[in-house]
């Protein structure tokens, strides 16, 4: 599970971003680019390196 705040890494491309929200399944994640988007917890994985 992530929590709000954690750094995590979006597993298709590498792209790095902050959990901004959490529901059920989900995370909503700013990006980097400050891109801001909702995604499954499958496609994340938390950035151990943040």
């Amino acid at each position: 599970m992530f929590n709000i705040g954690d750094t995590v890494v979006y597993t298709l491309d590498g792209t790095k971003g902050v959990v901004i929200k959490v529901d059920n399944r989900l995370c909503q994640v700013k990006w980097k680019d400050h891109f801001i988007s909702w995604e499954k917890y499958d496609l994340l994985e938390l950035d151990e390196l943040a």
